[in-house]
């Protein structure tokens, strides 16, 4: 099988970038943590890569707000160099801050007019969340979501609340099938949840009230994906905070989303060589 190459974005502040390595390489790619200031100071770096990844951390200390100023050095410096990245159909992943900077530089959504048409802003409880939550992907759209039912994964963020400028935009994200991770609450309360744009899911387990209680967002191609929870930080069985109380499993529910994007691209590679 042929082998991608991920680069993951640092800056100052991030501190997810070693575990998503880690997840990356156990899902079979190759990766490189590249500072943006390298990538700033030499824009075709990303031509040797095939997917490019914002872990979870604070960037920049989440001055401002969270993810803004690295969104602004993307938007401003290096907006037509991703955005080529993006149209070379690569693949795009943002976990936590790295979301918020996807949807903040316009990578993820298009700024059609100029204002971002959603944005991730303060958790309906006014502080930092952290807990594990109970996940459901929404439609087919997304390539790093195939084959995914459910996932049980960790949050840690105090920015995490998906809000749309406007119910048309929601509507029109969701008609258009990029809505596609939810909160869910555990069953038999989850039933319909991940569907029904108009049944929210209640504090804890949609941890910040989102709207529509969206935990994940892809762009029209499903190459672009965007989430709030940490599939980096469940890989191993023994990740899961009640290990020693469950079933063994071969491998965490976050490593899916992984090796989604490894097949992605190992199969076109295969099919090039």
């Amino acid at each position: 099988m042929a082998t991608p190459r991920v680069l993951i974005l640092r800056a100052p502040g991030t501190n997810c970038d070693q575990e998503t390595a880690f997840a990356f390489e156990r899902a079979g790619a190759e990766t490189e943590l590249v500072h943006i200031n390298r990538l700033l100071e030499d824009r075709r770096l990303p031509n040797a890569f095939q997917i490019l990844c914002l872990p979870g951390g604070f960037s920049y200390g989440d001055d401002i707000a969270a993810g803004r100023i690295l969104a602004n050095q993307i938007r401003h410096h290096l907006d037509d160099v991703l955005h080529e990245f993006k149209a070379a159909e690569k693949l795009i992943l943002g976990i936590c801050n790295g979301f918020q900077v996807l949807l903040k530089s316009g990578l993820l959504l298009d700024h059609a007019d100029g204002a971002p048409p959603a944005t991730l802003t303060w958790n309906d409880s006014g502080r930092f969340e952290d807990r594990w939550v109970q996940l459901v992907p929404a439609g087919t759209a997304c390539v790093f979501l195939r084959g995914v039912e459910s996932m049980y994964l960790p949050i840690a963020h105090a920015e995490g609340k998906f809000v749309t400028s406007n119910a048309p935009v929601r509507n029109a994200l969701a008609d258009r099938g990029q809505l596609v991770l939810r909160y869910a609450a555990p069953a038999p309360a989850a039933a319909g949840c991940e569907t029904d744009l108009d049944t929210p899911v209640p504090f804890p387990h949609n941890p910040n009230g989102s709207e529509a209680n969206v935990a994940g967002v892809c762009d029209p191609s499903g190459r672009v994906f965007g989430l709030m929870p940490h599939p980096e930080r469940y890989i191993e069985h023994t990740h899961h905070p009640r290990w020693t109380r469950i079933d063994r499993r071969e491998d965490g529910d976050g490593l899916a989303i992984f090796r989604n994007a490894v097949h992605y691209f190992a199969d076109s590679l295969q099919t090039q060589s």
